[in-house]
């Protein structure tokens, strides 16, 4: 493993946004991560994907950019595969590999930006579907003891974008590898969540397989969603926000037309896109940075911008919403 240093990180985050690493170090193996956390380097920053992050300044710590590669069975039976990803797998790819073998389950997943490894800590989800409906375990790797842990699906404390690896153990662990429970017959299909229904039907589909699926979700990400290769960018922003029934009610007194989805009998989920394009920022553009014109969930690089920039622009966004419809909306990407 070679150390490099003062290594620009614009090709690996995907907001394209070029700030420098003093120190950098790609890791391919677990014995390498080991050896290099063994020599106690001062601070270390982890980078997986980079494609749920915000960088707002130089990284003046060792980066260890996780790459892990394979894929592999653990076991199977009739109706049920274990799939195990190693964490530097790219998530899009993995979902295409399990297709491929007519594995089910992560197919409304399709199109998600980032790494294997990533995927459980913000729980990823779309589509009415999250990572933690078919997580079976995770290996990881503690930064101070060196020892390797597998974490189950309880011990990860899933929510909505969230987990443990978020809150409790943030900074503490490494993951190196997922483990997924996947259907290999009579798979369940989610399609009313979302334009999958319509977009189906626009594909003249009336009995879809999960690759039927994946592709209409690819067709509707790519229809909203800029390609960070073409347009710097970390999917979504902010998070969706519950809120409570009765603040929702008067909410829809002043805006009938405002959308929402059931969580509870006393929470409502309500499209943080619909709220920031109320609010008018669709399409809105500083210069160099901006909210995407399809997509207002979107914050965008259009090139050259700085992450300061992007974050102030976000937190004018959380204050707009907080003034005109009294709801605190969080961000979903890690800002540094």
């Amino acid at each position: 493993m070679t150390i490099e240093h003062n290594i620009s990180l614009k090709p690996y985050n995907t907001f394209g946004l070029d700030v420098v690493a003093k120190h950098y170090a790609s890791i391919d193996s677990v014995e390498s991560l080991k050896d290099t956390l063994k020599s106690k380097p001062e601070d270390i920053f982890i980078l997986g994907g980079g494609s749920n992050m915000l960088l707002t300044k130089d990284i003046d710590a060792l980066v260890l950019h996780i790459n892990l590669k394979g894929i592999s069975i653990v076991s199977e039976d009739e109706t049920h595969v274990i799939v195990k990803a190693n964490a530097g797998e790219n998530w899009h790819d993995f979902v295409l590999w399990c297709l491929q073998q007519n594995y089910g389950g992560i197919e409304n997943l399709s199109l998600i930006p980032g790494n294997v490894g990533t995927a459980p800590m913000q729980n990823i989800g779309a589509y009415g579907v999250e990572l933690k409906d078919v997580f079976q375990s995770c290996e990881a790797l503690n930064i101070d003891t060196l020892k390797e842990r597998t974490f189950n699906n309880e011990d990860c404390n899933f929510g909505y974008r969230e987990s443990i690896f978020k809150h409790e153990l943030k900074g503490k662990y490494i993951i190196t590898s997922v483990t997924f429970r996947l259907t290999k017959t009579n798979h369940t299909l989610h399609t009313s969540y979302g334009a999958i229904t319509s977009e189906l039907e626009n594909l003249n589909i009336t009995q879809p397989t999960i690759q039927d699926i994946s592709k209409a979700v690819i067709n509707i990400r790519q229809s909203k969603l800029p390609d960070p290769n073409d347009i710097g960018n970390s999917g979504s922003f902010f998070k969706n926000p519950v809120i409570d029934k009765s603040h929702f009610e008067e909410l829809k007194t002043m805006f009938p037309e405002i959308p929402s989805y059931v969580v509870s009998e006393t929470q409502i989920k309500v499209p943080a896109g619909w709220l920031i394009e109320k609010a008018g920022f669709k399409g809105k553009r500083f210069g160099k940075y901006g909210v995407h014109s399809k997509q207002a969930l979107v914050l965008v690089n259009y090139g050259g911008a700085d992450g300061k920039d992007i974050l102030n622009l976000a937190r004018l966004i959380q204050k707009t919403i907080l003034r005109i419809f009294n709801i605190k909306i969080e961000t979903e990407v890690n800002i540094v």
